[in-house]
């Protein structure tokens, strides 16, 4: 899952973002409104954390926008605007959810994956492929009934694989889905962590490299040994 936080005290901000890090969720900060405009029309996010009192366009404003694009961006609204006015106006611009300030991080992770599953509600809350089974929500992974442990980072990267179903995702979006904005590009951390995670899924190897292309779930369990 990979968020965008629009905060714009600094510290609270890098704390939600490092908070969410340790539960396998890539963040991307924005501190007004019109970096997260920015921000928004140039990467996809799975959900966006808006507070309301920001500079530049409010977080009101970012809302409307996000609901006009029509990208179906669902929005968490974490703000100190507590009144039920607050809460009924946030809902009225379109905010899935609404947390107030001071807030429980465990509270936000839970909304947030909460609506991570209402966003895909067409598709199963848990995903099978090839004898393995991902549940999102519980963050376990099974092969042949098998209990596999995995790394937040490795379990981060296979659920972004098991929900291409077979289809071919690249180094690059894997590191801009599993990791965030801040992630050198030139790093060779998905190699290395695609290695590791074959080794803990055990073999017949599921994950395929597909030369110069990128990565995929094979869905024969035949990938042919361990290559990138």
């Amino acid at each position: 899952m990979r968020v965008l936080v629009v905060e714009d005290e600094a510290y609270l901000a890098e704390a939600i973002r490092d908070g969410l890090r340790l539960e396998a969720i890539a963040a991307d900060i924005a501190g007004d409104g019109d970096t997260a405009l920015e921000l928004l029309s140039i990467n996809t996010y799975d959900i966006a954390v808006l507070d309301r009192d920001i500079p530049g366009p409010s977080g009101d404003v970012v809302a409307q926008r996000i609901v006009a694009s029509g990208s179906g961006t669902p929005i968490l609204m974490l703000t100190a605007a507590d009144r039920l006015d607050d809460k009924a106006s946030g809902f009225g611009l379109g905010a899935d959810d609404y947390l107030t300030k001071p807030f429980e991080l465990r509270e936000l992770v839970l909304r947030l994956r909460a609506l991570d599953r209402r966003r895909g509600h067409t598709r199963p809350p848990v995903r099978e492929i090839a004898g393995l089974r991902l549940d999102p929500f519980r963050r376990e992974v099974f092969r042949d009934g098998r209990y596999v442990a995995l790394t937040r980072k490795q379990f981060a990267v296979l659920e972004v694989l098991v929900a291409a179903e077979g289809g071919v995702i690249s180094a690059e979006e894997l590191l801009e889905r599993a990791w965030d904005e801040n992630a050198n590009p030139f790093t060779n951390a998905v190699r290395i962590t695609v290695s590791a995670l074959r080794k803990r899924l055990g073999e017949p190897w599921l994950i395929a490299t597909v030369p110069g292309v990128g990565y995929r779930i094979d869905a024969a369990s035949d990938a042919g040994g361990e290559r990138g």
